[in-house]
């Protein structure tokens, strides 16, 4: 359990590293670009360390499902929408939203069993983590806009006291 907790940490710290350096290319080279260097880049670094550490392996692929195949197409509405959410709402307002959308799909698709999953009962406190992990994208959202107000008030004392 330590190695996967290892290993999703590494994953979330990559992924957050990952969308800032692609909302950067993005402002240079649009979406499209972004999603193409992002995608096609992936693809090459992964068929290499596949070829290195896998060998003719990687190409075992009989076992799979056809429909499987498409998965990485997916990867386009991934970056593309993360890439813009993250444009209109800043990283990390934009990461907490799909942080949580995500969450929120997986519970349902563990819980009816969807895209070969094994169906795990749904609970009450899988319920109630996901509703705290909403709550908290809503109170971090307001924090940051309270924190607006207050620099728009501190200003414009700062603006009187001048004047005064």
């Amino acid at each position: 359990m330590l190695v996967g907790l290892l290993f999703a940490i590494i994953a979330g710290t990559l992924v957050g590293i990952q969308n800032i350096f692609n909302s950067k290319v993005n402002e240079k080279a649009g979406s499209w670009m972004t999603t193409t260097l992002v995608l096609g880049l992936g693809f090459l670094a992964s068929f290499i360390l596949g070829l290195f550490f896998e060998g003719g392996q990687m190409f075992n692929l009989q076992e799979m499902k056809r429909w499987y195949w498409f998965s990485g197409l997916l990867g386009i509405g991934v970056v593309a929408g993360i890439v813009q959410a993250i444009r209109y709402l800043g990283p990390t307002f934009a990461i907490s939203i799909v942080l949580t959308s995500q969450l929120g799909f997986a519970v349902l698709w563990d819980s009816l069993g969807w895209m070969g999953l094994e169906k795990v009962p749904f609970t009450w406190q899988q319920f109630l983590g996901v509703l705290v992990i909403t709550a908290g994208v809503i109170v971090f959202k307001w924090s940051e806009g309270s924190k607006e107000k207050v620099n728009v008030i501190t200003s414009k004392l700062d603006k009187k006291a001048e004047i005064s």
